[in-house]
């Protein structure tokens, strides 16, 4: 069983006293909501994982590139928008800024991604492939760092990074899993990337929990909505990892199932 955070508790001083009284004194408590920042988050996944976190009280900012749909799906869910191309440094300079002008962050998840390259781009050419790693892999890369200095300032900082069965190397090469059937060369290595990155963030980031998880095959945009789960389902371990503790798990790949081989 994962522990999951608790809501913050201030202790409050009481005039004329030099001590704060604790928390199991009847003394007024402020709880403050958790912050949470979902890229990719105006639809499939990364909206219905918003969706989801608004739900258990979450002060969630729908990330998206599109600032239209973005601010539509934020307004819809009761979120915040910001802009945010994870492809573009100085787009994710912004929205870090913006972010940490409205209250800070305490949870971010990089769900933002693509399967295919960009039009124009040849599948599985190398400048596909370049363009997937650019947006699956720098891209999380560019996010993570510039919300950092943001997480820090949290006293429980969470990252989830939205991986992928094809990124497993246990998956692509068991012939009982549908990701063995698939040739993928961008994506599937785009994937890996993301769980490798996220091994080592879990190492240069010890105050923080770390973790990398698969959505499964869903039913989204992404695929054309061929996949057999739900996109509740597709977000039970994102939801789940988004709310770890302190004390939970880092480094860590998992589904909704469990622990996921890498």
């Amino acid at each position: 069983m994962m522990a999951h955070r608790a809501p913050l508790i201030v202790a409050l001083r009481v005039p004329g006293s030099a001590v704060p009284l604790s928390p199991r004194q009847a003394a007024p408590t402020i709880e403050t909501m958790t912050t949470t920042l979902i890229t990719g988050a105006n639809k499939g996944l990364g909206h219905e994982a918003a969706r989801r976190l608004v739900a258990e009280g979450h002060d969630v900012w729908v990330a998206a590139r599109d600032a239209d749909r973005g601010k539509a799906a934020a307004d819809a869910l009761g979120a915040r928008f910001v802009v945010l191309d994870v492809r573009d440094e100085e787009s994710v300079a912004a929205a870090a800024e913006h972010v940490g002008a409205n209250g800070g962050l305490d949870v971010l998840v990089n769900n933002a991604g693509i399967a295919y390259p960009p039009d124009g781009l040849e599948n599985d050419s190398p400048a596909a492939i370049a363009a997937i790693l650019d947006t699956n892999v720098v891209g999380i890369a560019r996010v993570t760092h510039a919300f950092t200095p943001l997480l820090e300032r949290s006293g429980n900082p969470v990252i989830v990074n939205v991986s992928s069965g094809m990124g497993s190397i246990a998956s692509t090469t068991d012939p009982d899993r549908i990701e063995s059937t698939i040739a993928s060369l961008g994506y599937a290595s785009s994937k890996a990337a993301v769980n490798m990155l996220t091994t080592q963030y879990a190492k240069a980031l010890p105050g923080m929990r770390v973790n990398a998880v698969d959505p499964g095959y869903t039913a989204t945009d992404f695929n054309g909505h061929s996949g057999p789960q739900t996109v509740e389902e597709g977000t039970d371990a994102m939801v789940e990892m988004a709310q770890v503790g302190p004390d939970g798990p880092t480094g860590t790949f998992t589904d909704r199932n469990g622990p996921a081989a890498f």
